[in-house]
């Protein structure tokens, strides 16, 4: 095993952890931790059971959102010294909405050698089982805390033609898809990934508005961290909608909720709902 890698001095190796499978570790990043000199963790106590598990001796220091630029400095001077620094986070790939980006930056700055040691990420994880376009996609992190805030950033991607993928806690998941839905539209496709490898794991794959009321039927399904895959953006083409059918969906839609005359209309002419819908919704805010 020992042939898989090589530990340099004065290198730091960013190194990807299980985000939910023990079994999701390689043996890279097991020999990579057992051999270099020390281990930036984001939280020690959960990295120490990590290495525990895998026999790993490496010692630890602690690097968190709240520390890494003042401790930044201090693991510079290390590397320079000619130590070897293993970055982890909690979970997953590092730098992927935690921590390390002060420190590379750093080590960028001082002509310290950066090496990848590949392995688990949530966000690459769900967009691989998603059944959305992954030839282009955008990685958006978590969606701000605040509904204005969140609804912002959402009308601010509604044109976005690539695949998104966004993250979310457990406490603001069914709020983040119902501004979702007002943004969106029902029939908007999101795929939803929790508890990725773990035992619980769950993908959904389903409109909108199937969504949230799945979500809504059991309290245990808000439980867990959460991937997001929204469907990029398809642009209506007006020349390719029979003109008598944008007129009967305006005029429908003055009259009762656009949901309702886009399906009316929809099954009138042969056209996709969902096509309708996003018209509606792009005439209403033009």
């Amino acid at each position: 095993m020992s042939s898989l890698i090589s530990i340099k001095p004065s290198t730091l190796y960013i190194v990807a952890t299980p985000i939910g499978n023990l079994g999701d570790i390689t043996l890279r990043a097991i020999e990579t931790l057992k051999n270099v000199d020390l281990i930036a963790a984001e939280d020690t106590r959960h990295s120490g059971l990590l290495l525990q598990h895998f026999a790993i001796e490496g010692r630890l220091y602690p690097l968190h959102d709240h520390n890494e630029q003042q401790k930044t400095e201090a693991l510079i001077e290390k590397l320079k010294s000619g130590l070897s620094i293993a970055l982890i986070s909690d979970a997953g790939t590092p730098l992927i909405n935690d921590p390390g980006y002060h420190l590379v930056k750093a080590c960028y700055q001082n002509q310290i050698t950066v090496v990848p040691v590949p392995g688990a990420c949530a966000a690459i994880t769900a967009l691989s089982v998603s059944g959305l376009p992954t030839d282009r996609f955008c990685y958006e992190g978590f969606l701000p805390a605040k509904s204005k805030a969140r609804i912002d950033l959402l009308t601010q991607l509604k044109q976005e033609p690539r695949t998104v993928v966004f993250y979310e806690s457990t406490h603001r998941i069914l709020d983040s898809l119902q501004d979702m839905l007002d943004v969106y539209g029902p029939e908007k496709i999101v795929v939803l990934a929790k508890e990725l490898t773990k035992s619980w794991e769950t993908i959904i794959h389903s409109p909108l508005k199937d969504l949230i009321e799945w979500l809504k039927a059991d309290d245990n399904r808000r439980k867990g961290e959460f991937v997001l895959i929204v469907e990029g953006y398809d642009k209506v083409n007006e020349q390719e909608i029979d003109p008598d059918a944008i007129k009967l969906l305006n005029r429908l839609q003055q009259e009762i909720p656009l949901k309702k005359a886009a399906g009316i209309v929809a099954e009138i002419y042969g056209l996709k709902k969902n096509q309708l819908y996003q018209l509606g919704l792009e005439q209403k805010t033009s």
